[in-house]
């Protein structure tokens, strides 16, 4: 496959006007007119990406479902058609999050991932890549839509057994190190099998800065679930944009965060160390409604998602990829940043950016057309092959 006359995102991140070859699913180079000896082959597919961006496939590393179903739901069809869904909108890997439910209720659910990632699937659906568990280890202060009936305190073989069941799938594992007084030893015998995160948390400044300090690595939807940072009190933010070496998820689904905090936060921490998510529900790509989470109640209404009786946000019911448009489009963000931040980072933050995130020889060959106007899908290209 050739794929001509695009705005290309590149290595450098920034976009160029390049021709991409693309061979046995992966991109072989980019060139302003790709001259190619072997182009003796007939009938070789080009998709004309006049008046397109082409980016790389989108990377998604904390969310719950969409069309209905949610990762917990621990079925292979509801991976499946989780997988599907994100594909189709140009999210081509996925890293879903768990939910605070039983111990014994989340292997389940691990093990079920495990089989289905270990399985043979058509181009229509995004690669499972990793898991993201967000619970059980978090606070019950800041516990949001999380069952706190489930919340326990941080367990070292427990944690194990999750990455035993999942046989390395989680990449992710949430901590609220104020609620667990040996979160330093817990973290010393963790980071190096799996990366951990801030998570649903009331510490403050000098607990996380601790955590930090100990190998902690991420921060989980920056600035929801956790306290404000105040001029006094800077909280895990301020934490975040001392520690250096660690990312932080960004919710830029217009609810979550003002855009005047989303643009502070790329002026803290820089485009180099910003994630953006969409911890959409089950409820993404559906109408208004009521639904569960995780055992609770969800009230659904335009692109806002609250528990029902309290107004408390849910999660969002945006895709990864109207994530990245509503932070270009309404909140300012350069483009070139915000693509960064919804593929390179996000395949970076979980180790994996050897073969997805980017446009580059050898990489996974998985990009998505955008229309130049108004950045909407125009085409998604999953492993060599067109979807749409």
């Amino acid at each position: 496959m050739k794929i001509i006359n695009g705005s290309v995102f590149t290595p450098e991140f920034r976009f160029e006007e390049k021709s991409v070859l693309i061979r046995n699913g992966r991109f072989m180079r980019m060139d302003p007119d790709l001259p190619d000896p072997e182009d003796s082959v007939e009938a070789e597919a080009v998709v004309d990406a006049s008046g397109c961006f082409v980016i790389p496939g989108l990377v998604d590393i904390h969310f719950h479902g969409c069309m209905g179903a949610d990762f917990c739901d621990g079925t292979r069809e509801a991976i499946a058609s989780i997988a599907r869904y994100e594909a189709s909108q140009g999210v081509t890997a996925i890293c879903p999050a768990t939910l605070t439910l039983p111990v014994e209720t989340l292997k389940d659910v691990l093990r079920c991932a495990a089989d289905y990632a270990d399985e043979r699937h058509g181009p229509d659906e995004a690669d499972l890549v990793g898991i993201n568990m967000e619970g059980p280890f978090i606070s019950r202060v800041r516990k949001g839509a999380q069952n706190g009936a489930y919340i326990i305190p941080c367990d070292i073989s427990v944690c194990e057994s999750f990455l035993e069941v999942s046989r390395g799938l989680v990449k992710i594992a949430g901590l609220a190190p104020e609620e667990n007084p040996g979160f330093r030893s817990y973290i010393a015998a963790m980071k190096d099998q799996v990366r951990i995160s801030l998570a649903h948390t009331d510490a403050d400044y000098e607990t996380s800065m601790a955590a930090f300090e100990a190998g902690a690595c991420h921060a989980v939807h920056l600035f929801n679930a956790m306290p404000p940072m105040s001029h006094r009190a800077p909280g895990v933010v301020g934490a975040v944009r001392d520690s250096k070496a660690v990312m932080a998820e960004l919710i830029c689904d217009g609810n979550h965060i003002h855009p005047a905090v989303v643009r502070a936060a790329f002026d803290m921490l820089g485009e180099e160390r910003i994630v953006l998510i969409s911890d959409s529900l089950r409820a993404c790509g559906m109408g208004d409604g009521r639904m569960m989470l995780g055992g609770q109640e969800v009230e659904v209404h335009g692109t806002r998602a609250t528990l029902a009786g309290s107004g408390a946000l849910a999660g969002s019911v945006c895709s990864l990829t109207r994530c990245l448009q509503i932070a270009v489009k309404r909140m300012n963000i350069p483009l070139e940043y915000a693509v960064r931040c919804a593929t390179y980072n996000p395949a970076r933050a979980i180790g994996i950016q050897d073969a997805y995130g980017s446009i580059e020889a050898g990489r996974k060959a998985d990009c998505v057309l955008l229309n130049r106007q108004d950045l909407s899908v125009q085409a998604v290209v999953k492993d060599g092959r067109l979807l749409r």
